[in-house]
């Protein structure tokens, strides 16, 4: 082939690219506008590539009122709790986004799947792990995906705490600190209450502090120890106001992890051969900070880290492969709380059994 020819030759397959119409976007319903709906999700669905806000699904005549005028939702596309299983008929909403307190996500993931919906839970996944089996196997009867609100899947700087570890920068990592904690919330917040929350701190918390640990490896414990406190029994009732934990990995790596609802920390440290590399802050939604032993870390915060999570959910479903942040992922998560609470209640070392 010829220089002249070849070049007419992509020119051709660009007018044939440029010709075709772009993917269309996916329509995204929110179920429950609380906090994170409300000042994360709603405004980062202003700047997806992917996917928009079609939809709500609100209790609040009023929340559905200045949703509706703020976002030009049309009213076909809002509806209540009575309503929710409408939305099988709507060809505008490809997603329900289940924003609702702990203890409702998998009753709406399930629906949302046999109203043939792809859903996206926020985290905590489920109650526990078999929850969140049952939230799995709804959504592979379907046909549907599932993913988790893992924004840091897709956050810079903690993809760059895995490129570090991964090529080894400094060293195998030997010992990591993984932690988050924030002062009590308000005494009336559902999360104090075990059957609406779950388990306090690490359900709301503590699972940030697990997937730093596991995600910067690519790894899975293989065994845990951990420890419980709680010193201000007027607030924490049923649930722990403190817990510590220690897993150990395959090659010998070991994390030592906390959270709190009495107090504040967010970081995430790892310390090898021959340096250092840390997140502090790590978790927050309003952006991270790192730093190695070498010196300050050079990578993009984006304003609302939800944008690659909603964007890349959507390119699953495009291109049907497993997403990222997979309710398989979502699984491990609670089967590993689980087995903190297990060592904290026994006093044991749990080891765990990834075959089941």
């Amino acid at each position: 082939m010829s220089l002249a020819t070849g070049g007419l030759l992509t020119q051709s397959i660009d007018l044939v690219a440029a010709q075709q119409p772009a993917p269309k976007k996916l329509g995204v319903a929110l179920v429950g506008l609380g906090n994170y709906a409300t000042n994360q999700l709603a405004p980062a669905l202003l700047e997806t590539q992917n996917c928009y806000l079609a939809g709500i699904v609100t209790g609040s005549p009023d929340k559905a009122k200045s949703w509706s005028e703020k976002y030009t939702i049309p009213a076909k596309n809002i509806y209540n709790y009575q309503t929710f299983d409408q939305i099988r008929n709507n060809p505008d909403i490809d997603i329900i986004y289940v924003v609702l307190p702990n203890f409702l996500h998998a009753e709406y993931t399930i629906r949302a799947a046999q109203a043939g919906k792809h859903v996206i839970c926020e985290k905590p996944m489920a109650m526990n792990a078999e929850e969140a089996r049952q939230m799995i196997s709804a959504c592979e009867r379907a046909g549907v995906q599932l993913s988790v609100g893992y924004r840091l899947y897709f956050e810079p700087h903690h993809l760059e705490m895995r490129r570090l570890a991964a090529d080894n920068t400094f060293g195998h990592v030997k010992v990591i600190e993984s932690g988050l904690g924030f002062t009590v919330p308000g005494p009336n917040s559902w999360r104090l209450d075990k059957k609406i929350g779950g388990g306090g701190a690490i359900m709301d918390l503590g699972i940030y502090a697990i997937q730093g640990a596991r995600r910067m490896i690519n790894l899975d414990p293989i065994s845990v120890t951990a420890q419980a406190f709680t010193f201000d029994k007027e607030h924490f009732k049923d649930i722990h106001e403190t817990v510590f934990w220690q897993f150990e990995f395959p090659g010998g790596t070991v994390a030592h992890c906390s959270t709190t609802y009495s107090s504040y920390v967010d970081r995430l440290y790892a310390t090898c051969e021959r340096g250092w590399f840390k997140l502090e802050p790590s978790f927050n939604a309003t952006g991270a900070q790192g730093v190695t032993s070498r010196g300050a870390m050079d990578v993009p915060s984006p304003h609302y880290q939800q944008i690659a999570q909603m964007d890349a959910f959507v390119q699953a479903i495009r291109t049907k492969s497993k997403p990222e942040a997979s309710g398989e992922e979502g699984w491990k998560d609670m089967k590993l709380i689980g087995a903190i609470l297990q060592a904290a209640e026994t006093g044991r070392k749990i080891q765990l059994d990834w075959r089941s």
